[in-house]
């Protein structure tokens, strides 16, 4: 049996947008429409809404007054407005209000479907932490975060203290090790929980639209800005803005970062108007800084404002009296979400689990879970079904004395390359850098050794 799909409640007081929702989303969602507030409420009363479309403008009863309503009979229901251009600080409002995104009429099908796709992510989030707290409230959870062993109970203890203040936060950890967890756990805990948590992943962010992602600019302010674009200081106002791979930041950009930190106002590109902020920064990194700071990528001043308060989390491989809780979890997590009925590992497999050192932490290990998940044969999943790579051995080659060296050698590509994908979470671009290989080199040597 699939699983249902998620369903989408558009509102709209004018027939051809509903009906224009309902053709670009049926693929994928199931949609209902409504033409006004009230019966947009009768329906989430009646119908398992996964996300309102609500417009900004309309009789009677507008937008903002709708969400008002929509957030007093379900808080965590994720709520898009959509807007006209010119209603932008209305849609600013909404925000504060609850709002998670607002996108501005006429839009892009893609863009909707990003911003759609996102606040799911979101309300995915917070029902596995609703789930968390239920199964796992003994002893073992803390704001989305797993973990029983010493190291972990520190990190929670240390979330505890500094989620009380407004100190600026720097979060140090390796690849998939939970960085913006922690960053959430902070902001949730904090005086500042009503306010809007703002993420920004720096690494991924162009540099020529750097300054607008973060400062927000005017329309007309440089090839492109057709429309007005809050940047995410002033989204994040009065709340917490995560800056994740900070490391990456452009120089230029550092600078800039640095004035708003010391003096919080700032500017919209295309404006001279100041607007004062009131911001907590929370940095992650997964880098040596102070070898960026030597080599002149990093400024030492700026470092010194974002580590007030270091927070290290410990990697899996030295916590891994964790690893059966961890597996548990996501193992009743597909089990939910795949239809599956998966009681566990074989005593072998277990220890092959154990015994491995978890290059990508627990993100690696919970994309291990739902492969074996959707690939197992039976209810208990054995040594066997688990790749290579995660045997005790995988470092190892493994020569077949019986085939030519070129059979080992494309073996052990193999090997390694399946590897670097899962370490990179199946993103090619990602593992065809560390391998030292062109993406299209790549992606020919997935195809020839079949590797899913």
């Amino acid at each position: 049996m699939a699983p249902l799909k998620p369903t989408i409640l558009a509102v709209d007081d004018e027939q051809d947008m509903l009906k224009t929702y309902a053709s670009i989303l049926k693929n994928k969602y199931l949609v209902l429409t409504a033409a006004s507030g009230k019966e947009a409420l009768n329906l989430i009363g009646t119908e398992p809404v996964s996300l309102v479309l609500l417009d900004l403008r309309m009789p009677k009863q507008d937008g903002i007054q709708a969400l008002k309503k929509i957030k007093e009979t379900d808080p965590d229901l994720e709520v898009i407005m959509v807007t006209a251009s010119k209603d932008i600080v209305s849609a600013v409002e909404a925000m504060k209000l609850g709002a998670y995104d607002y996108i501005a009429k006429p839009f892009e099908v893609k863009e909707l479907l990003a911003i759609i796709e996102k606040a799911l992510e979101k309300s995915a989030l917070v029902k596995e932490n609703l789930y968390l707290k239920e199964t796992l409230k003994e002893t073992f959870s803390y704001c989305n975060l797993i973990g029983k062993s010493l190291s972990m109970n520190k990190l929670f203890e240390t979330i505890e203290k500094v989620a009380k203040t407004n100190s600026r936060v720097l979060i140090s950890g390796e690849s998939g090790s939970g960085k913006e967890l922690v960053a959430r756990a902070i902001h949730t805990q904090s005086l500042r929980k009503d306010k809007p948590f703002v993420a920004l992943n720096c690494a991924a962010i162009p540099e020529n639209l750097f300054e607008s992602e973060l400062f927000g600019h005017e329309r007309g302010s440089f090839t492109g800005a057709m429309e007005r674009k809050i940047g995410k200081f002033e989204l994040a106002n009065g709340g917490t803005l995560f800056l994740d791979e900070i490391g990456c930041m452009p120089a230029a950009m550092q600078a800039k970062l640095l004035r708003v930190l010391e003096h919080p106002f700032i500017e919209r590109l295309g404006s001279e108007k100041s607007i004062e902020v009131d911001v907590r920064v929370v940095s992650a990194t997964n880098i040596d800084f102070q070898k960026h700071i030597d080599e002149g990528k990093f400024r030492h001043d700026l470092y010194y404002r974002l580590n007030v308060i270091p927070i290290a989390i410990p990697s899996l491989k030295d916590r891994k009296e964790d690893i059966p809780l961890l597996i548990d979890y996501f193992l009743e997590k597909f089990n939910r979400t795949l239809n599956k009925s998966i009681k566990g590992f074989s005593p072998e497999a277990m220890e092959s689990l154990l015994n491995y050192n978890w290059p990508g932490n627990v993100r690696e290990l919970q994309n291990l879970i739902e492969r074996l998940a959707v690939l197992a044969n039976s209810n208990l999943i054995s040594l066997e079904e688990i790749p290579l790579i995660s045997h005790p051995s995988h470092s190892q080659i493994n020569i077949d004395t019986s085939q030519s060296l070129q059979d080992n050698l494309a073996n052990f590509e193999k090997q390694t390359i399946n590897k670097v994908l899962l370490e990179n979470n199946g993103n090619v671009s990602r593992a065809a850098k560390t391998l030292g290989l062109a993406r299209t080199t790549l992606n020919n040597k997935i195809k020839n050794y079949k590797i899913i």
